[in-house]
């Protein structure tokens, strides 16, 4: 049975289909005499005929064994064709990508690239997972966005540097860059002490400067609120300062720390997807708007 070939098995079906090795012949654009040469080798691998062949006029009649051997010949048919189309769609990009995103590049650089992913590709299955964790699961993922690098057998693609500013209410600081010195003491509210936080703060230390940690969250719009109503300024990325609002003014630090820099990463060595790789074009192209100077 390991001889068994899925032409061969087409070829049968068409024989039975036209009722004639002349007809199937014609349908599948073979000559008679391969047809016969594939039914013979369909029947020295089964063990037995599969047709009856009256001769002449008459139509070829299927016996028992080749009611079997076609029967489940019809399923592996069909279900080398599902395959088939399976494979093209893969190639056609509507395939899965599994992606790992954080919170400001969910609310800012994620969207357009779904935008673009499901334009393109409408029947594609994006599956997004959203985690502040200094331990990022790359190699449970096609994709994901992570604010550093990461060791081990992991491939980096810088998208953009990520400047830190300074958001406070309205009149708490004077309009224009605020000096690092100022903030020395100054109620702060922050994010955990996770992923470049902990690298942010190390900055501060570096200038002297140890702000007074009023509160932590990991919520962007609830620091953001948190400063609004009061209890401190902040030190935020850009791309986290979507919720800002005419109530609090956004200053430039002196001297400015290091920005976060937003990385795609991907396991090393990683075939992509053709999906996977149109999202990491996507995202470049997203980012790099994101990047230019207003």
């Amino acid at each position: 049975m390991s001889d068994v070939e899925l032409r061969h098995l087409g070829t049968m079906a068409a024989v039975a289909d036209e009722g004639s090795f002349g007809r199937a012949a014609a349908r599948l654009g073979y000559t008679q005499s391969t047809v016969s040469q594939q039914i013979a080798a369909l029947e020295k691998a089964v063990g037995g005929p599969v047709f009856d062949r009256p001769g002449g006029p008459k139509p070829v009649r299927i016996t028992p064994l080749g009611t079997v051997v076609l029967a489940h010949g019809r399923e592996l048919l069909a279900k080398a064709q599902g395959l088939a189309a399976a494979v093209d769609r893969f190639k056609a990009g509507d395939g899965r990508v599994d992606i790992g995103t954080f919170q400001s590049v969910s609310n800012v650089i994620l969207p357009p690239v779904v935008r673009g992913l499901r334009k393109e590709h409408p029947g594609c299955d994006i599956r997004l997972f959203e985690e502040e964790t200094d331990r990022p699961p790359v190699h449970e993922l096609d994709l994901m966005f992570f604010d550093s690098r990461v060791d081990g057998e992991v491939e980096h693609r810088k998208l953009l540097d990520d400047p830190y500013l300074l958001v406070a209410r309205r009149g708490t600081f004077p309009d224009g860059p605020v000096r690092l010195a100022q903030l020395d003491g100054a109620p702060m509210v922050a994010h955990p002490p996770v992923c470049d936080q902990a690298r942010m703060e190390q900055a501060l230390a570096r200038h002297g400067v140890a702000p007074r940690i009023v509160f932590r969250t990991a919520g962007n719009e609830t620091v953001l609120s948190m400063v609004r109503a009061g209890l401190g300024s902040a030190i935020l990325p850009r791309l986290a300062l979507g919720g800002a609002d005419r109530s609090l003014r956004v200053h430039e630090l002196e001297p400015g720390l290091p920005p976060r820099e937003i990385f795609l990463l991907w396991q090393a060595n990683r075939t992509h997807s053709p999906l996977a790789a149109r999202a990491i074009e996507i995202a470049v192209e997203v980012a790099g708007r994101i990047a230019e100077p207003a």
